[in-house]
């Protein structure tokens, strides 16, 4: 793949970005469990040699099991914080947790525009072949309910909390917006009191939004349950990403339809799986649009 001059410099830019957020405030970032005693009733747990072949697989790139989630905390830097904060969910067809690009590399850019964020390590591989995003429903719910609980703590906005999401995590973002008031598990602790709809939603090339990639027939499933109490949305995707970009653009005309604020941006080229990460396609700019869009809706407002 060749660089232009211009995306060496932004490469090289997050680069520095990334070591200097790294030696500043890795003291401060740590990772939490989020549920503190058993897990949700009927949870599903693997077989010990299927775990043990998993945690041998795996690798700094991949993550292939989970069995209690956990939020790694970034937090912003004193000066430039703003209040807002993202829970970040990594992309891996709910089965692997792209951790670096999908969510490490992203939570360090958030701190450089001034956002806290929250990488969710929520439970992989598939446990119910029927259901394959529900246990990392019931995480997501609890993160984000223990992120507005814990507002003060982490000096952010309990009504600036987002989620954001690549691929399968980009899916289970949109389930966060659209499901929220589906119960999931039974009350642990106070935290479980409180709203666990994010204020606003970034599905980034979702996947699983409708049952069919590969034909000519875009279409919605069942569980995307836009209201007009739906969170405002930002999207990112490609037109060659297989029948995702269409069916994000179905999404954004039912956001319309309920009068829900919105903003997609449908770039020709760039595939699936691009993370944050500089290309020689324009789709590598989408985060400077979600900046943008973030600031017009107020959201980096301190």
């Amino acid at each position: 793949m060749k660089f232009t001059k211009p995306h060496v410099f932004r490469l090289a830019i997050l680069a520095v970005c990334g070591l200097s957020c790294s030696i500043l405030f890795a003291a401060e970032r740590r990772e939490i469990e989020i549920w503190p005693g058993e897990l949700p009733a009927g949870s599903v747990q693997l077989k010990p040699d299927l775990i043990a072949k998993l945690k041998s697989e795996l690798t700094d790139e991949r993550i292939k099991f989970v069995d209690r989630a956990t939020l790694t905390v970034f937090p912003a830097p004193k000066k430039t914080a703003n209040g807002c904060a993202v829970i970040i969910c990594p992309g891996g067809g709910y089965n692997i947790l792209a951790w670096p690009k999908e969510g490490l590399e992203v939570a360090e850019w958030f701190n450089s525009i001034g956002v806290t964020a929250f990488v969710l390590k929520y439970r992989v591989p598939r446990r119910n072949p029927e259901k394959i995003h529900w246990e990392p429903m019931q995480d997501v719910q609890r993160a984000i309910r223990v992120v507005r609980h814990d507002a003060e703590k982490w000096n952010i906005d309990p009504d600036r909390i987002g989620t954001l999401g690549f691929s399968a995590g980009g899916h289970l973002t949109v389930m966060s917006g659209v499901q929220y008031t589906t119960k999931c598990y039974d009350r642990v602790d106070d935290a479980d009191d409180l709203s666990c709809r994010p204020n606003f939603i970034c599905p980034i090339y979702v996947a699983y939004l409708g049952d069919n990639y590969n034909d000519r027939t875009a279409e919605l499933g069942s569980l995307v349950t836009v209201t007009k109490d739906t969170p405002p949305t930002f999207m990112a995707v490609t037109w060659d990403d297989a029948m995702r970009g269409a069916q994000s653009a179905l999404l954004f005309a039912r956001l319309r339809q309920h009068g829900v604020r919105a903003e997609l941006h449908a770039y020709t080229n760039g595939g699936h799986g691009y993370g944050i990460r500089p290309s020689e396609h324009p789709v590598s700019n989408w985060n400077i649009h979600l900046q943008a869009w973030l600031q017009a809706s107020g959201f980096l407002s301190k």
